[in-house]
């Protein structure tokens, strides 16, 4: 597989102690990603060009195009002039969808999002989550920002980019995944945490970003019942928190944190050990 440079090291002025001085830093790169299904574009990215294997099933994963990744025959990755191409060949039932997706989409110029006759179409339906058993305690919540903030070596190089990691309470992270875009990270870790064979409801969702509804329906496809964010979340994203059953914690700084939606799946520390006795 190509490996491709997920960094750059760039001259700069800066300004310090009220001073200018020549220097360098490490920028992360960015580059067009395109996601090509039977030999047609389907979408292209901006995005770090790194853990792609997991960013193209994460992808097909998250946009519903499949529901696991055993319906990805092969996924190769082509390095072009100004881009990557990621390859994927599709078990046929999935292909047959696509293909007949892509047909029903094909509508005059303009339309804006050709195929879709209604804003509640647009709007697409958030898996439930409502069933998961899930609890975290307090103290696993900040924990979980806590490792997510020390495993990140692009951000820590660039301070640039978007981390998401996969947290399951006894183990901690299992998977992390770094990108420009969070909408990119998120989909890397889904890729990342099915491959590996982590049952999405086993663990919780945990991003530097701020919530949007899109983070929110990725984490539902992803099957966890948890995300839990630095920033803060939209009034859409809570909305469709509620509505899909999920617990949504955002803000965390140290010890503190907000919880939006699904307060009932977390547990005080004192609570959880009587519980375990």
């Amino acid at each position: 597989m190509t490996d491709f440079a997920t960094t750059t090291r760039v001259a700069e002025l800066a300004r310090r102690g009220g001073r200018l001085s020549s220097g360098e830093r490490t920028v992360p790169e960015e580059t067009p990603v395109a996601f090509s299904y039977a030999g047609s574009t389907h979408a292209v990215m901006m995005a770090t060009p790194a853990d792609l294997e997991d960013f193209a099933v994460g992808f097909s994963l998250t946009e519903g195009i499949v529901a696991d990744p055993s319906e990805i025959e092969t996924v190769e990755i082509v390095a072009e002039e100004k881009g990557i191409d990621l390859q994927i060949r599709l078990a046929e039932p999935q292909n047959d969808a696509l293909t007949a997706r892509r047909r029903h989409m094909a509508g005059p110029v303009g339309c804006g999002l050709c195929g879709i006759e209604s804003i509640e179409q647009a709007v697409r339906v958030t898996p439930s989550v409502h069933s998961s058993q899930l609890t975290l305690s307090e103290d696993e919540i900040v924990e979980a920002i806590r490792l997510l903030n020390g495993q990140q070596p692009l951000h820590i190089a660039t301070r640039a980019v978007h981390g998401a990691g996969f947290y399951v309470p006894g183990k901690g992270l299992v998977a992390v995944r770094e990108d420009v875009g969070r909408h990119n990270a998120l989909d890397k870790l889904a890729g990342a945490a099915r491959r590996a064979g982590h049952a999405g409801s086993a663990g919780a969702v945990v991003v530097t970003s701020r919530v949007s509804v899109e983070m929110v329906q990725k984490t539902a496809v992803i099957g966890s019942p948890f995300i839990i964010a630095i920033s803060a979340p939209t009034a859409l994203a809570i909305r469709t928190a509620e509505e899909a059953g999920m617990t949504l914690i955002a803000l965390v700084r140290g010890d503190e944190f907000e919880i939006f939606t699904g307060a009932g799946r977390v547990a005080s520390a004192a609570a959880r050990q009587a519980g375990n006795a």
